[in-house]
């Protein structure tokens, strides 16, 4: 039997930019549950829910101080058990963000762990001395400078892979393992629908060897997590893995490991940081390789034995239309070919709030607009050793994590209709021509694409188990394959660029399953204009 998780499309919710139903310029869970109709006119069978746990808010809701409370900026925890059980009534899941690498600074367990040495808490977290009067070795933060924070109190190091507020906690120690399975237990009985888990890959971590992702241990945890929590329950585990491989994804999604349901990977979105480059420095976009990642992961990876999460879009990454398509003249043509390219492949689909419409990124002309703590890290960092101020903004218009964060824009009402009150974070100015009311009202719009291809892999056994076959002998920059499952075929085309492109293909097609210009009765010798994709079934 087909698991759920393999049928369905996923949509991740950013809460504090969703829907604000009070007035203080936060998205709540209120407010979600105000939008499950239109989620259920979509057509998703889940919510991933970015974290609503308590917490400072240092970044974002991803440093929790208390796992089983909700903050108050987003409600109560009777409306987080109403919003688990309105979406049920829809037939919709809520996936909940599993944050267990680490926890905010000021969680109970680090408060306690940081008053002395043999203070209970202490082996919770990564303690080092320090070594010829500095840190103890070179580990560096995701958020820039030392991943070593001197502690004055106890005259020691912790560890933080994030901010300094984030102190990693000690995998190997088995109490803290336990207190995590309690929690996520605590979840499971509540009637959530799985987990999505944060930077899962560097649970195993060796500090004293150097080591973050993929440590010896990363695989044994995961074993324990999964039979004394989800293993036994109908549940989605998607583990967030930046610098898996198709084998090490295999690792992770083997039913006969016992781990995860599937991963997400991030080849294609980190393919501008090869070759030394860091995620701020800019290079033009390579659609050939962008093309060879996508087909790589649909070949090279063995679905009969594991499985892969699809996305664009996440709260870490900007808007794929804007980074890798045209947000101006094409906009609407070039989102649709990205859905559809995305949706027609093996994998589970995951859809980040607005991208169903074609929201953009979100340019800002300084600094101090600019929430992103990653983003104002760098921007310091590279300022103090040099670089030309405008260039870094522009750095944070293409990449900042801001861009995928404004607030969804539900009409061309004040604010987008997302608050009565001042927006946490800027609307993007673009809301009174790029809403939700607009689209539901156009027939032709991004979102009944999007609905249409969810459709397509409900019913149709295909779009989950069929074999992907890559066209090859089509121009580098156009991304043709079939789908077959027994005697069935279908033929995905999309042109990745906003140039004209020639194709053919001497087969006959029956039917058009979705397009997003009128495709041609003959798909011999054609001309595909700029961003052109369809779906056809092949006679």
């Amino acid at each position: 039997m087909t698991p759920w998780w393999k049928k369905a499309v996923i949509y991740q919710i950013y809460p504090k930019s969703f829907q604000d139903s009070n007035g203080d310029g936060i998205g709540d869970l209120p407010g979600i549950i105000t939008r499950l109709d239109y989620l259920a006119k979509l057509g998703i069978d889940a919510i991933w829910l970015s974290p609503v746990y308590q917490s400072p808010g240092i970044d974002n809701g991803y440093d929790i101080s208390d796992y089983q409370a909700i903050d108050p900026q987003y409600g109560t925890m009777d409306d987080m058990d109403n919003l688990i059980l309105e979406a049920k009534k829809r037939n919709i899941k809520i996936i909940m963000d599993l944050v267990v690498n680490h926890t905010s600074d000021q969680h109970a367990w680090f408060v306690e762990a940081r008053k002395n040495k043999e203070n209970q808490y202490r082996d919770y977290y990564i303690w080092r001395d320090p070594v010829d009067g500095h840190e103890p070795n070179g580990l560096q933060s995701a958020f820039s400078g030392s991943a070593w924070q001197y502690d004055e109190t106890t005259k020691q190091y912790y560890l933080h892979f994030f901010a300094k507020q984030q102190p990693d906690l000690n995998w190997s120690n088995s109490i803290v393992r336990d207190k995590i399975y309690q929690m996520m237990n605590y979840w499971i009985d509540k009637g959530i629908g799985g987990f999505r888990m944060d930077v899962i890959e560097l649970i195993g971590k060796d500090p004293d060897k150097m080591v973050r992702e993929n440590g010896k241990m990363l695989h044994p945890y995961l074993q324990e997590m999964n039979q004394k929590t989800f293993g036994q329950s109908d549940l989605l585990t998607v583990g967030e893995t930046w610098n898996a491989t198709p084998k090490i994804a295999e690792d992770y999604s083997d039913p006969a490991r016992h781990e995860l349901s599937m991963v997400f990977q991030f080849e294609n979105q980190t393919l501008d940081q090869k070759d030394g480059c860091s995620k701020w420095d800019l290079k033009p976009i390579d659609l050939v390789e962008l093309k060879k990642i996508l087909v790589k992961w649909q070949t090279e990876l063995d679905f009969k034995h594991a499985w892969n999460s699809l996305f664009w879009e996440n709260h870490d990454i900007p808007r794929v239309i804007s980074r890798w398509g045209n947000d101006q003249k094409y906009r609407v043509v070039c989102a649709k070919m990205f859905a559809i390219v995305l949706h027609l492949m093996h994998g589970t689909p995951y859809i980040f709030n607005g991208e169903e419409i074609g929201m953009t990124n979100s340019p800002v002309k300084n600094i101090n607009e600019v929430e992103d703590i990653e983003s104002i890290n760098m921007y310091n960092e590279r300022l103090d050793a040099g670089y030309d101020k405008d260039e870094l903004l522009h750095a944070i218009n293409v990449k900042g994590r801001d861009n995928a964060r404004t607030p969804m824009q539900w009409s061309d009402a004040l604010n987008a209709g997302f608050t009565s009150g001042k927006p946490w974070l800027r609307v993007n100015s673009n809301y009174t021509d790029i809403n939700v009311k607009q689209c539901l009202a156009d027939p032709d719009s991004i979102f009944y694409t999007y609905q249409k291809l969810i459709e397509l892999r409900h019913h149709n056994q295909i779009v989950v188990d069929g074999d992907f076959q890559l066209i090859e002998e089509t121009d580098a920059q156009i991304l043709a394959y079939y789908r077959i499952l027994g005697d069935q075929k279908w033929l995905v085309v999309a042109n990745l660029t906003d140039k004209e492109k020639p194709f053919n293909c001497h087969e006959q097609y029956q039917k058009v399953l979705v397009e997003n210009y009128t495709t041609p009765s003959n798909l011999q010798n054609i001309i595909l204009k700029p961003y052109q994709a369809f779906v056809v079934t092949i006679a």
